[in-house]
């Protein structure tokens, strides 16, 4: 881009008229002063004419000479004359020298001779002081001149106040145009009134206008594309499609577990058939809003209408007595709501539960759901029913005390277990780059046993430990960075939750600038895009303070809820990581691909980048390529290494040795 100059018009055209006035004026008093020194030298001469003819008369008659060495030396004098010599063939036959007027400076004397042509091979020889040498400044000498002079500066000061005004407008456009192209379109969008030219500056608020306008007309019909992919027009809550992505996806993952609970209206069909669309419609939202709002205690659950007449809630990381606590909550709820005339209101709602856990089939997690509804419904009252499964090894739950027993004992810098995982981008010739480590958290529990984040932060943000463990991360990391042990970039990953306290903002500002600037540059943090969306006006001015930090901004889990797109216009974001839901299996899911189509849409007109997390297998990422990802990470390119504690440097302790705690 061609760079803009750093001199303001007004500042230019200030310089160049000054300039113009300033050397005209040095050229007319320059020429003024030669043709003050040309006429002194003609007026010079021709008096000195004057003198060197009566010479030459009195010479002719000899008889006057003697007379003429009586008045000559007056008129000599009256002349300026210094010195006079006359000199023949014979020589100096008359000298005259007025003392006073040769104590000069002699470079000041204008020197000149005259041949007398009455008397050929005589010259006359004259050195005369010239008219202005001896004149000194005087005012009412001048008074024209030194009038003209300062006329000339008002009336240069006055131009020069007059044409500043006249650009100003131009000025405040032009610095518009430097805002703009700073990236701070947003602050001007529109101009200021005194903007000249005034047309450029409305058809530049007019183009910016519209540009927002298509920006934010291309985020809202991406957001309609995915919602009219995953979501349910009527309710607003999931559809069939994104409810069993998500399923599966938490089937998959290591040490999953949590629960299923399927929602159905008897006597729905007949309902619909009998009755105004209005009325089940209303009935409808209504059932889908008490099960929404019992799910929102529950982090990453899924509230999604299944079929016609039958609603689903995905309930992970939970507990079977937690479970069922919950069906008999939305069999109490359900109870309250108005129910119509053509619905029975003793046998209308009948709720079926079960549990899975890593490795089952969705299928067969959805039949138990839906035996267990058949069970409700034998009973002939609104009920609910579990599926008893006979193999089933329950994954150990712990409540909300424990965990906390368990965070007050684990998070702290010394005691975390930090993985790192590479994430790559693919350059133009498909080659690999990597761009940072994606940093993982993990604890351990009361066994040894490792547990992975995706398994206790669901507990975290139950009981409020969000601050904590991310005060523990960043300092273990912040540590490693200032002893210069830790040599590439880093991804960590942070809640939104903590920035809404100032002491927490100051407090991460603080320890960045403790950091060196090249190593600022190698941190990058990651926030999920459901909580960054949430708290967006939190996140705006910390997002914008990292940023100008010099650390990357990554937005993580996209795709995970439907929300707008549009924050990446208005968010300094580097990178937009896929959901593992959206990446698995996607080249058997078509409705996927045209999801992350929409997401590399919106990424169209910016700088961020779009990557997919959780790639495994090649048929995965030949799909992700062909639709133009700039990145991936995955098992399929590098697994999940252990980063802190340093494995080759933790001291081993034997047991048995009364010195074993000495180094």
């Amino acid at each position: 881009m061609k760079p803009t100059p750093t001199l303001k018009l007004s500042t230019r055209l200030v310089a160049f008229v000054t300039m113009i006035v300033v050397s005209a004026m040095f050229i007319l008093f320059v020429g003024g002063v030669f043709t003050f020194k040309k006429m002194g030298g003609q007026y010079v001469d021709q008096n000195l004419q004057r003198v060197t003819t009566v010479i030459d008369q009195e010479l002719a008659t000899p008889q006057d000479f003697d007379a003429m060495r009586h008045w000559l030396p007056k008129l000599l004098q009256t002349s300026n004359v210094g010195q006079l010599q006359i000199t023949s063939p014979a020589g100096v036959i008359y000298t005259f020298k007025n003392k006073s007027l040769l104590q000069q400076d002699e470079l000041l004397l204008y020197k000149k001779t005259y041949p007398l042509e009455r008397n050929p091979d005589y010259f006359a020889e004259f050195q005369v002081v010239p008219p202005y040498a001896n004149n000194s400044y005087s005012f009412e000498a001048f008074f024209s001149l030194t009038l003209a002079v300062i006329l000339v500066m008002f009336c240069l000061l006055k131009g020069l106040q007059w044409l500043r005004e006249q650009l100003y407008g131009s000025e405040l456009l032009e610095e518009r145009g430097r805002m703009i192209l700073a990236g701070r379109v947003e602050q001007y969008i529109k101009g200021d009134e005194r903007e000249f030219p005034y047309s450029a500056s409305q058809a530049l608020t007019q183009l910016i206008e519209e540009l927002n306008d298509a920006r934010q007309e291309r985020s809202r019909f991406d957001t309609f594309i995915r919602t009219h992919t995953f979501l349910d027009k009527l309710t607003g809550a999931a559809n069939r499609v994104l409810f069993d992505s998500r399923l599966t996806s938490a089937l998959q993952e290591t040490g999953a577990g949590g629960g299923v609970l399927a929602v159905e209206i008897n006597g729905w069909d007949e309902f619909v058939e009998t009755s105004e669309k209005a009325e089940y419609e209303s009935f409808l939202v209504a059932v889908g809003h008490v099960l929404m709002n019992l799910t929102q205690k529950y982090p990453n659950s899924v509230f999604a209408r299944y079929y016609s007449g039958q609603f689903t809630l995905l309930i992970p990381h939970q507990s079977e007595k937690e479970i069922s606590i919950l069906a008999s909550q939305c069999m109490n709820q359900l109870k309250k709501l108005d129910i119509p005339s053509d619905l029975d209101s003793e046998n209308w709602c009948h709720i079926g539960a079960t549990m899975f856990s890593e490795g089952e089939r969705r299928g067969k997690i959805i039949d138990e759901a839906e035996t267990a509804i058949k069970s409700a419904r034998l009973e002939g009252v609104n009920g609910w029913a579990k599926f008893k499964k006979y193999k089933h090894q329950p994954v150990e739950y712990r409540g909300g005390v424990r965990w906390r027993n368990l965070f007050d004992l684990s998070l702290s810098p010394n005691k975390l277990f930090i993985y790192e995982q590479p994430c790559y981008l693919i350059e133009n010739d498909n080659s690999k780059m990597i761009e940072h480590h994606q940093l993982f958290t993990r604890i351990q529990d009361e066994k040894g046993d490792i547990i992975k984040a995706s398994r206790f932060l669901t507990a975290i943000e139950q009981v409020g430990y969000e601050r904590i463990l991310d005060q523990a991360i960043l300092k273990t990391v912040f540590n490693q960075l200032k002893n210069e042990w830790l040599e590439n970039r880093y991804a960590v990953n942070l809640f939104t939750v903590p920035f809404k306290r100032k002491d927490y903002r100051r407090w991460l500002r603080d320890e960045l600038l403790q950091i060196p600037t090249e190593t600022r540059h190698r941190l990058s943090f990651s926030f999920i895009e459901r909580n960054l969306v949430t708290d967006l006006d939190v996140m705006r001015p910390v997002l914008k303070m990292l940023s100008g930090l010099g650390c990357q901004i990554i937005v993580n889990q996209v795709g995970r809820t439907i929300v707008s797109t549009h924050y990446i216009k208005t968010l300094p974001i580097s990178y937009l990581k896929l959901h593992r839901s959206l990446v698995k299996q996607i080249d058997r899911r078509s409705e996927n691909q045209l999801f992350i189509r929409s997401i590399l849409g919106s990424c169209i007109d910016s700088n961020t980048k779009v990557i997919a997390v959780g790639v495994e297998t090649e048929n995965e990422w030949s799909v992700l390529s062909q639709l133009g990802l700039d990145g991936a990470q995955g098992r399929f390119f590098a697994t999940e290494q252990q980063l802190l504690p340093n494995m080759e440097t933790t001291r081993v302790i034997k047991p048995g040795r009364r010195n074993r705690w000495r180094k």
